[in-house]
């Protein structure tokens, strides 16, 4: 099975409404990043869809994660972006998120702002003219269930 069937399978888990967003997102989010190397983490607790410039995990800058009720975008690296208009949520050492109920929150200029800045921090940097690349990086054989 190729790596966007193996997603595909992925996502199938969950509901089919909180699968036919998280479809939406990263497709959109598959056309915000081009050059990305897209990361995917089938674990315990959710299915996390990370994007970065390079293949090793922590040069993610970006990562939709999914779990049974919703998706959320989080910034791998969130603690140090500015966040003048309050958006990020969480408290963590380093990740913060953005809660996705619908894909139209990508079109608010505040959170593509956010993406922007974090794209910008990327090191490596992102290369738009690079193929994009989908990697499945592990599947957890216990999970939570997703629906």
């Amino acid at each position: 099975m190729d790596a966007e069937a193996q997603l595909a399978s992925f996502i199938d888990k969950f509901d089919p409404e909180v699968a036919a967003l998280t479809r939406a997102l990263y497709a959109r989010l598959k056309a915000r990043l081009p050059g990305a190397v897209i990361m995917v983490y089938d674990n315990y607790n959710a299915l996390a869809i990370g994007f970065g410039a390079a293949e090793k995990p922590k040069q993610a800058v970006l990562s939709l994660a999914v779990f049974p009720k919703r998706p959320s975008l989080c910034f791998v690296w969130g603690r140090d972006l500015p966040d003048p208009h309050g958006l990020l949520e969480g408290g963590g050492n380093q990740v913060r998120f953005v809660g996705l109920p619908n894909v139209e929150v990508l079109d608010d200029p505040r959170v593509d702002a956010l993406i922007a800045e974090a794209v910008a921090r990327s090191e490596p940097p992102f290369d738009p003219t690079a193929e994009q690349r989908l990697v499945i990086r592990s599947v957890s054989a216990k999970q939570r269930p997703r629906r």
